[in-house]
């Protein structure tokens, strides 16, 4: 019986490699003019169809954990952006893992923004100086805007979780109350950690114009296909029956570009911004939520303070109440001692004035202590 579980544990687990496998194979290929292809390849095939390296293709890898990065390389733009993981070329977009449910609103929209912009440049030869975004600009910024949108509603989720709790911690100090703030804590500092990455990644490419200028990749592509150059087509494009159409189109939506400067990034940077201030946003709230943490922690700080002072003056009220009593048993001690005295034969009545003033000493005793106690502060109102 155990060899029989254990066997169906084992066959559980190999197809669980497999399956994880198969998606490491998985791509889908879109193309400037929205259409889709499924592509089940390995990773060779993939490094010689976009000419990177193993070292950038393993970035992308799902089984791999690696941070959010933008790599600029000189035929393509490699991005890992939480779930978003894709390799971008001048005509084509190829996105790992396709049947993800976090990566099928990604192709949704990629398809319907590339389609819409097919119908929409149609007439772009009849009216030439019309500007149309760069086929790489339209995929980073759908990459962009679903990373973006995926951090803020992770932060809107961990808020809408975190502030109740916080609350109902304040009103009560419980085990459970704890526990739950401590992994919503935990979980913040992982999401802040996150976009903290997207954030700088963003940052260091508008702070070198040059890395920016190196994501024109149409523009670089539309350069080495130009009539000056010695080659109509480079030999590091992957045969295809549209080739042609493609570079054209890409030569025509980079021409803009080619009136003026090629160091010329005013555009994608205005880009880049933009998701900027909105990373920048969803810090500022992640921000805000670890102050409210802080404040909410330091709360309970001033309460076990407070709680431990109490303890303190209880402490210092039955060591008065025992040094009382103490004092009380002395004196009932030496009356109570087996001598023989003189005075104490036919005197009965000394017994209740021993009581008495004993007594009377005792309390004047404890409220001596408890007075000196409030007088120096150690007790508070």
């Amino acid at each position: 019986m155990a060899r029989a579980g254990w066997a169906a544990a084992l066959n559980v687990h190999d197809a669980a490699k497999k399956k994880a496998a198969e998606s490491t194979r998985s791509w889908i290929l879109l193309d400037s003019t929205g259409k889709e292809e499924i592509l089940d390849v390995d990773k060779y095939a993939i490094m010689h169809r976009v000419q990177i390296d193993a070292r950038d293709l393993r970035i992308i890898d799902p089984l791999l954990s690696y941070p959010s990065a933008i790599l600029v390389r000189e035929r393509a733009i490699v991005l890992n952006l939480e779930h978003v993981k894709a390799i971008i070329t001048a005509e084509e977009v190829l996105l790992r893992d396709p049947y993800n449910e976090n990566v099928i609103p990604i192709v949704e929209e990629l398809h319907r923004r590339l389609v819409q912009g097919e119908i929409s440049g149609q007439n772009e030869i009849e009216a030439a100086e019309d500007y149309e975004s760069p086929f790489e600009f339209r995929v980073l910024e759908v990459a962009l805007e679903a990373t973006c949108s995926f951090l803020d509603a992770r932060t809107t989720e961990l808020e809408t979780a975190a502030y109740p709790a916080l609350d109902e911690l304040t009103t009560k100090i419980s085990s459970r109350n704890l526990d739950r703030v401590r992994k919503l804590k935990s979980a913040m500092t992982r999401l802040t950690a996150h976009v903290q990455k997207v954030q700088d990644e963003l940052e260091q490419l508008l702070d070198d114009d040059n890395d920016m200028a190196d994501l024109y990749l149409s523009r670089k592509m539309a350069g080495a296909s130009s009539p000056n150059s010695n080659t109509g087509v480079p030999n590091w494009l992957p045969a295809s029956p549209t080739i042609g159409s493609k570079i054209s189109k890409a030569s025509r939506a980079s021409a803009a570009t080619f009136h003026g400067n090629e160091s010329d990034v005013e555009e994608l940077e205005m880009l880049l911004e933009a998701y900027l201030r909105q990373i920048e946003s969803t810090l500022n709230k992640l921000t805000t939520l670890r102050e409210y943490i802080d404040d909410t922690e330091d709360y309970i700080n001033f309460q076990i303070d407070n709680h431990r002072n109490q303890l303190i003056q209880l402490e210092l009220f039955l060591s008065a109440a025992n040094v009382v009593l103490t004092f009380y048993s002395l004196v009932a001690g030496i009356f109570g001692m087996n001598i023989p005295y003189s005075w104490n034969e036919n005197h009965g009545h000394v017994f209740k004035w021993v009581v008495g003033i004993a007594g009377l000493m005792s309390v004047s005793l404890f409220i001596f202590i408890v007075s000196y106690a409030c007088y120096g502060g150690l007790i508070g109102s």
